[in-house]
């Protein structure tokens, strides 16, 4: 079995697959618009080019998504993608690309259980957790 989030977006769904995959260095691995599919006569011709499903490999991991249209769209909350990453640099690097134009909830710092951690929400509206346990 594999859990995978599925995160929607209000339009901009492209915009961040792509900062996603440039910053986690993944793979866009399927990103369909409405046109050409059985779905495009049942939406407007605005939303034609939204991006009906999306999928990003990082590693072995997935994360997917999909423009939502405004009438259905709910702003991402009681949630966070979290991502563990084994390097302190590496936790900062990634934590600071994406907070660029977002929030930090919690600046990635020392902990008692990590070598780094830090809260975000980034460009997108989407909540991030970024952890890089300490050794054992």
């Amino acid at each position: 079995m594999q859990i995978n989030p599925y995160l929607t977006f209000p339009g901009n769904c492209e915009a961040a697959f792509k900062f996603y995959a440039q910053v986690l260095h993944g793979e866009i691995a399927m990103m369909m618009t409405h046109k050409g599919t059985p779905a495009e006569g049942h939406v407007p011709s605005a939303w034609l080019e939204k991006i009906m499903h999306a999928r990003l490999v990082v590693g072995d991991k997935v994360l997917m998504g999909s423009d939502s249209p405004p009438d259905r769209f709910e702003k991402p909350q009681g949630f966070s993608v979290t991502l563990g990453i084994d390097e302190p640099a590496e936790a900062e690097r990634v934590f600071h690309a994406l907070a660029e134009k977002g929030s930090v909830k919690m600046p990635i710092q020392e902990t008692f259980w990590a070598a780094r951690f830090g809260m975000l929400v980034d460009q997108f509206g989407i909540p991030w957790m970024i952890n890089c346990e300490k050794p054992r």
